[in-house]
């Protein structure tokens, strides 16, 4: 299904022409449409991509000349090559407005992917801080994924990968649904040593990614894609153990 900000709301967002409260919703619902970061991405690739074309292009001498001819300059062949090649004051101007609108440009999307990332590593924290209170851990409390795996079955519209990793430090406690950015998400739960690591889980229409990381609160999280999944681990563990689990997964 097509998300209709896509075509109402993601123009308006990329060229700043939203207020600051439409902005701050639009970004809270980046966090959970892959269809408009999908869309987001693409227009910041685009005008990367006019900004690094070097598009200008100079007019032939001959152009020049006839040009001048006919806006009443002094005639064409009395005109030095140097003259007619020398920029007037405006050109400059114009090269100098140019380089600046692509520096704010840089910036808002280098605010915009900030802004993005802020609020998906809210959600995603506050999701694991809430699952931490008593009776919100698991839905399903076991450690073999063979009971886990098919609990989630008519519960969601896609598989999550669940394995067990007790061998390598990371043992299986159980599974959940939970909701991230108003998306229903499934959470794999695993102990690491006295700390607990929940893994959210959900379809991905990007390709697989190389992961992305960051804290909140005091809470470390690593993101990644991996054949059609996006996959989060939250955790007070240090940042090292969850690249551990992230390697786990996707070897």
């Amino acid at each position: 299904m097509s998300c209709e900000l896509t075509q109402s709301v993601l123009h308006g967002y990329v060229d700043g022409e939203l207020d600051a409260a439409r902005a701050a919703d639009f970004e809270r619902h980046l966090v959970s449409c892959a269809e408009c970061v999908a869309a987001l991405e693409a227009q910041e690739a685009l005008r990367s991509s006019l900004q690094r074309a070097g598009l200008y292009e100079r007019a032939p001498l001959t152009l020049r000349k006839k040009v001048r001819a006919d806006l009443g300059s002094p005639a064409a062949d009395q005109i030095p090559i140097t003259a007619v090649s020398r920029r007037p004051s405006w050109a400059w101007l114009a090269i100098a407005a140019t380089f600046v609108l692509a520096a704010l440009i840089g910036w808002r999307l280098v605010e915009m992917r900030g802004a993005r990332e802020s609020a998906y590593a809210s959600a995603i924290v506050d999701a694991h801080l809430r699952s931490l209170q008593p009776g919100h851990l698991e839905d399903v409390v076991s450690t073999d994924q063979h009971t886990v795996k098919p609990w989630f079955d008519g519960k969601l519209d896609f598989a999550p990968p669940v394995r067990d990793f007790a061998g390598d430090g990371f043992p299986l406690q159980g599974g959940r649904l939970d909701a991230v950015g108003g998306r229903t998400v499934a959470v794999l739960v695993y102990a690491r040593r006295k700390h607990i690591v929940n893994v959210f889980v959900w379809p991905s229409s990007g390709g697989d990614a190389a992961p992305r990381s960051g804290s909140h609160l005091g809470y470390q999280w690593l993101d990644w894609r991996k054949d059609g999944m996006e996959m989060c681990a939250v955790s007070d563990v240090a940042a090292a153990d969850l690249d551990t689990l992230q390697q786990l997964f996707i070897n």
